[in-house]
């Protein structure tokens, strides 16, 4: 169950961090209206808290593992709300990131 929820809070955190940064692009580079970047800053507090409730004690280690998961989940945010569209090399990078999200995340340590 820890693996779950851990899975569903980087979820949930990465839609928070990469749609608040998608609403202050798009208030600044593509002329919203200044009410979008006001609600990216928002989402961007709210990131932090889904952060904070990982079931892991090591900031670092959370933190670490996320940049993986954000890695993979702006490009997905790309594809869903830009019509971005992967090459080869961003779907392996973003593979290899994940598998590292794994490793950081749920590999088994001494005294866990």
């Amino acid at each position: 169950m820890t693996i779950v929820k851990s899975i569903v809070l980087f979820v949930l955190a990465a839609t928070a961090e990469i749609g608040g940064a998608w609403l202050i692009w798009q208030a600044v580079r593509e002329g919203k209206a200044w009410w979008w970047a006001g609600l990216g800053v928002v989402a961007l507090g709210i990131y932090g808290f889904f952060a904070a409730f990982q079931p892991e004690a090591h900031f670092g280690r959370v933190l670490a593992a996320y940049g993986g998961v954000f890695i993979a989940g702006s490009l997905a945010w790309g594809m869903l709300m830009d019509g971005f569209r992967p090459d080869r090399w961003d779907v392996i990078g973003a593979a290899i990131c994940i598998l590292g999200v794994g490793v950081i995340m749920f590999a088994p340590r001494p005294g866990a």
